[in-house]
Parts: C-alpha cells; sequence; structure tokens
C-alpha cells in the first residue's frame, strides 16, 4: 500500500487557496474603486453646488436707486416750500427767506449748494457762466420795475404807463409778484442779455439734476403770462424739476396737477 503524498495535497490545497484569496481581493479592488469614483463624483457635485450656491449668496446687492419712470407723479404737495408760486395772480408780502451769499448774489440757504453746482455744472459747457441775479426784496423789486417802466415809455412816446407796464412784464415783474422775493430763482447766463445765449439750452437741459427748472420756456406764456427767458431758473427740488421739464410743463401747469 502506498503512502499518500502529503506534500502534493499541501501544495494543491496551498494553490487553492492563494486563487480565492487573489480572486477575493480582485473582487474588493473592484468595489473599492467603483466606490471612490462615485464618491469622488458626488464630492465634485456637491462642491459645485456649493459654489453655485455661494456665488448666488455672496453676490452684492446693487446700491443704485430705482429711479422713477418720469411717468409717475412725484409725491409733492402744494404747500411744499420749494413749490410756493409768486406771480401776477398770487402775489406775496415780503417772504423775508433766510439768505446765503453766493458771489455776487444772495439765495434762500436751503438752495446754496444746488445752486453752486448747477453753475459749476454750467460753467463745465461754457466757463463765462455767472449767476446775474438772486433774491430781490420788494422794494428793491419795485425800483427794478419802475426803472424799465420810465425806459420802455422813454424809448417810445406813444406809450403810456400801463401800455409800457404790458411790455416790461413780460421779462420782468411788478413788485410783491417776482419770485426773486423767494431766493429760490437764480438768472444764469454767459452774458448780460436775455435770450441772446449761445449754449443756453445746454444749460437748461442740466438744470434738472441740480433741482432746477427753466422758469419761462418757450410755448408757456399762456400759462405764466411771462415770455420766453433763457436765463431765469427757479428751484422746485429734483424730483418735480425732472418731472416738470420731461412733461414740458410750467411750473403753473404742474401745480395744477397735484392734488394738494
Amino acid at each position: 500500500m502506498k503512502k499518500p503524498h502529503y506534500g502534493r495535497i499541501f501544495g494543491t490545497l496551498f494553490v487553492l487557496i492563494l486563487v480565492i484569496c487573489v480572486v477575493i481581493f480582485a473582487v474588493r479592488g473592484l468595489g473599492t474603486k467603483k466606490d471612490k469614483a462615485t464618491g469622488s463624483q458626488t464630492s465634485k457635485t456637491e462642491q459645485s453646488v456649493k459654489n453655485s450656491s455661494a456665488s448666488q449668496t455672496t453676490t452684492p446687492e446693487t446700491d443704485t436707486p430705482i429711479e422713477k419712470t418720469g411717468d409717475e407723479l412725484p409725491d409733492s404737495q402744494k404747500t411744499d416750500w420749494e413749490l410756493v408760486l409768486v406771480n401776477r395772480e398770487n402775489p406775496k408780502d415780503e417772504m423775508n427767506p433766510e439768505l446765503i451769499e453766493l458771489g455776487n448774489i444772495f439765495v434762500d440757504s436751503r438752495i446754496a449748494t444746488a445752486a453752486e453746482n448747477f453753475l459749476t455744472a454750467a460753467q463745465e459747457i461754457n466757463p463765462s457762466e455767472h449767476f446775474i441775479s438772486g433774491y430781490r426784496s420788494v422794494d428793491y423789486q419795485s425800483e427794478l420795475y419802475n426803472g424799465y417802466v420810465e425806459e420802455e415809455m422813454a424809448a417810445d412816446f406813444s406809450l403810456d404807463r400801463e401800455a409800457a407796464e404790458k411790455i416790461v412784464q413780460t421779462y420782468s415783474q411788478p413788485p410783491g409778484m417776482s419770485e426773486h422775493q423767494t431766493g429760490l430763482a437764480i438768472d444764469l447766463s454767459d452774458i448780460d442779455a436775455l435770450n441772446e445765449s449761445e449754449t443756453a439750452k445746454e444749460i437748461a437741459a442740466l438744470a434738472p439734476e441740480y433741482g432746477f427748472i427753466l422758469r419761462f420756456p418757450e410755448g408757456g406764456t399762456d400759462s405764466t403770462g411771462v415770455g420766453y427767458e433763457d436765463w431765469h431758473f427757479r428751484y422746485v427740488g429734483v424730483e418735480n424739476a425732472k418731472y416738470i421739464t420731461a412733461h414740458q410743463l410750467t411750473l403753473e401747469n404742474y401745480l395744477e396737477l397735484l392734488k394738494k
């Protein structure tokens, strides 16, 4: 009877165990690679979501205010100080505004900065732009007005005082009826002559940015009673000025639109 070859048996078992181990490790390796690949993709996806979320979260909001379209009537009232109306139908006694000096003129202290900035902007277009007139007391307006009437009568002997006043009132108003007494009106031009500035329309286009309107525009005589004046500007506030200018209104027209 032959003795069993234990060496061969053990050798065969060893090889078999080794093969089984190799197979097990191979299977585990594939699983690990799959998990890593899946984990990597998940990580990338999550990072992408985080980045997207962070991008949306950290995007700064704009601080630029949304301006009115120009078609919406500003929330203003007829009683607002900057909308006070002084004309031949609405005379006022001496108003005594608190004044501040700007170069050669005085204005209501509340519009001093706006008037200075307006002048600076105007001078960038035409360095010759300058203030001509600002606040006038009722007494001073009386002297000025009567002087103009006398000049008209002297220039045309056929004119009586009433006829001369009608002419004067197309460019200067009787005492108590001139808005220069408010301190909110300024005369601004590059020359000391009415309606002769070559850059007047460009300056008028700037005015609303600083709260001013061209007070007596072309075509506005029916409502203002005053002819076109290229140098007379009136402070009404930025929103009001932009609306009035955009809609080609006069101050009289605008006040009719306001509820109060």
